[in-house]
């Protein structure tokens, strides 16, 4: 029996975009079009884990499920490029509020019981734009299926699923049946590269589009559990003092003291 894998994946700002870049207006983030955004990348490592289980099992099959309002086509498919099989993709003007999952978290458990047979769902830890790490925790709740957390390793046999979980001080292993939803860290290992051909098969690959009517989610009220107060730059203050002295070296004593002072040495 083929072992079904979702992955989802979520395109978010490049976290080397520089601050220059970003304009905020009524309490949202706009960034200049020369700068493309990215596959988060804790979720770039969940496909990687998802491509090891593969390996491992040898009869499985990856799916890619990403929600927003838009995608660019080409980032959005470096999944596929990894060696994922399929994409799908939610997407809707309504899933513009990044802010509050909670329409995310019900439309990607919509779809992935839409998709069918599919024995587990990992995710990246949390994404780089807001840092919640509420999504897979609120697919998980939905779908009412275990939930394992900070993944480093991921091992299947059969129904039988053993994790080793990140902690502070090292990790602990757990083990759950399928299906399972799974998120997955950085301790994981660097995802691979796409080669030439996994680029040249994923320009083939057209991705599944599902907008909220697919989803029976159009004109559904969601109740609204976190709400975007303010949203503005941090202020940037930089303040330079000059340390002299009669030479180098006295230059040197002083500017130790004063380091010692600020208790910094």
């Amino acid at each position: 029996m083929t072992l079904h894998i979702v992955v989802t994946a979520k395109q978010v700002v490049d976290p080397e975009t520089p601050a220059s870049a970003f304009v905020i207006e009524d309490k949202k983030v706009a960034i200049s079009a020369n700068f493309s955004p990215v596959i988060n990348g804790y979720d770039e490592q969940a496909v990687e884990a998802a491509l090891r289980i593969k390996e491992a099992v040898g009869d499985a099959r990856i799916t890619v499920l990403s929600c927003g309002p838009s995608f660019a086509l080409d980032v959005i498919k470096k999944p596929l490029a990894m060696g994922a099989d399929d994409l799908i993709l939610l997407q809707d003007p309504n899933f513009e509020n990044s802010i509050d999952p909670t329409l995310v978290i019900k439309a990607l458990a919509i779809a992935i019981k839409k998709i069918g047979d599919v024995d587990l769902v990992i995710s990246g830890r949390q994404a780089s734009d807001w840092d919640n790490a509420l999504v897979p925790i609120g697919i998980a709740e939905f779908l009412d299926w275990p939930l394992a957390t900070i993944a480093r390793k991921i091992d299947v046999e059969g129904t039988k699923v053993t994790v080793e979980r990140v902690l502070p001080d090292g990790y602990e292993i757990v083990e759950t049946s399928t299906p399972a939803v799974i998120t997955v860290s950085n301790e994981l290992g660097n995802p691979r590269y796409p080669n030439m051909r996994g680029i040249m098969g994923a320009r083939r690959i057209q991705p599944t589009i599902w907008d909220t009517n697919e989803l029976e989610l159009a004109g559904e009220a969601v109740d609204i559990a976190m709400e975007l107060v303010s949203l503005e730059k941090p202020t940037k203050l930089v303040q330079t003092e000059i340390i002299e002295g009669e030479d180098e070296a006295d230059s040197g004593r002083k500017l130790a003291l004063r380091l010692r002072e600020e208790r910094v040495i």
